[in-house]
């Protein structure tokens, strides 16, 4: 809708609203000097938490996808924005695991890790059209167990910072159907120290891939909506270190290649509206892992090992619930179901991966030009025994517990 001003009460909205921004712009900039660059471990090595809103509802957002974050979570859903909009946000989490074997217990170095997120849209409603930008990090890893212990796991690490840039252009053809296609620009590095076998390496890596997406609204009370990300490939270029006994003289570092597969994802969600004070949305995020299979570790001079993975496709079952109050407040919550994805024959503790389950809940509130929202997630992994066929010394149990809380702050023009 198209509001038309004098030009005096133009520039009164526009002094009205430059401490707004002034304000949040404030608080972002905070945000984001607060931030660990370390990335977060949860889920696999997946982060699935893009937005507040979207986190408070157990991440089922597919079918609803109705602010600018939609370009994580079914980009054909910009298409119901109107004019300019931004949304800059923040997923802080803590987190650890601990391990139980014969020789006793040892809990993982207690992690504060933060990622900033971006989103912002542009609507052309006259040709049915709008463009979307992204700045994420879909992928992410940081462990680690200290060396104060004579077994597995002590004194292995690891981490993987991923960072995507993802374009996304949405039509809609009709009233009641949006598509969508994007593009996925990522760049990823990532640094391992494991024992077995004894080798630390420190390589990065960029790649290119894609996202489509179809949004659909049969009735006004029923919405559906499907999602696609094609997988990616980071053959992490860098420097390899062989780790021996201290006993033993320490070779020298050398150029070294590590092939890392990530994976392709398929999302479907269903949401219901009873009314226009309720959303209930249940979404089934499937991701396929077997793309990580065995990967080794080439130099010059040929192979100096490999990790074994051959992890297996997993599924996050995610469900929410919003109530819209008056005064444009809104809360939620949410819950989601995370299958592991590593085989406990291929257990590696730099990654350990259990089934999670996670609770969520938030609130927020829209005003004319400005809105915000906040979340709070807790996750537990219940304790999980592990016989690694090539790590024996990995065998025993994990559990896996983390605090989360999430905050955006949106503008709309």
């Amino acid at each position: 809708m198209r509001i038309n001003r004098q030009p005096d009460k133009i520039k009164a909205v526009k002094a009205a609203k430059q401490p707004q921004i002034a304000a949040a712009a404030s608080l972002f900039c905070l945000l984001c000097a607060l931030a660990n660059p370390s990335p977060l471990f949860a889920l696999g090595i997946r982060l699935p938490d893009q937005d507040a809103f979207a986190t408070a509802r157990g991440n089922a957002f597919a079918a609803t996808a109705d602010d600018p974050s939609a370009i994580y979570y079914n980009p054909a859903g910009i298409t119901q924005l109107d004019g300019a909009n931004m949304s800059l946000g923040m997923y802080g989490i803590t987190y650890g695991s601990r391990y139980t074997g014969p020789s006793g217990s040892i809990n993982s170095q207690q992690q504060w890790a933060a990622l900033p997120q971006s989103f912002s849209t542009l609507s052309f409603t006259n040709y049915h059209l709008a463009a979307g930008l992204g700045i994420y990090s879909p992928y992410g890893l940081s462990m680690e167990w200290p060396n104060n212990a004579p077994w597995s796991p002590a004194g292995q690490s690891g981490g993987i910072d991923y960072f995507r840039l993802n374009p996304v252009l949405a039509w809609q053809p009709l009233d009641t159907f949006s598509i969508a296609a994007g593009a996925l620009l990522d760049y990823s590095q990532a640094e391992l120290e494991t024992s077995v076998p004894g080798f630390s390496i420190h390589g990065h890596d960029t790649d290119a891939g894609f996202n489509v997406s179809v949004l659909w609204h049969p009735l006004p009370q029923h919405s559906f909506g499907l999602v696609y990300r094609s997988a990616t490939d980071m053959n992490y270029q860098g420097h390899i270190s062989i780790l021996t006994p201290p006993s033993f003289p320490q070779p020298p570092s050398q150029q070294a290649a590590l092939n890392f597969h990530y994976p392709q994802t398929v999302v479907i969600g269903y949401s219901y509206r009873p009314t226009k004070n309720w959303n209930l949305e249940a979404d089934a995020d499937w991701t396929d892992w077997t793309s990580l299979r065995d990967t080794s570790i080439q130099t010059a001079n040929g192979s100096a090992g490999s990790l074994d993975f051959n992890w297996k496709p997993s599924t996050i079952y995610e469900f929410g619930v919003t109530r819209y109050f008056g005064r444009a407040w809104r809360a939620s919550a949410g819950y989601m179901y995370s299958e592991n994805s590593v085989p406990s024959s291929y257990f590696n503790p730099l990654m350990p991966d259990s089934d999670r389950h996670l609770f969520s809940i938030g609130v927020g509130q829209t005003y004319r030009h400005l809105s915000w929202d906040a979340a709070y997630q807790i996750g537990y992994g219940p304790s999980r025994s592990v016989t690694a066929v090539n790590n024996p010394r990995a065998n025993g149990s994990y559990e896996f517990f983390s605090n989360a809380l999430s905050i955006n702050i949106g503008w709309h023009f």
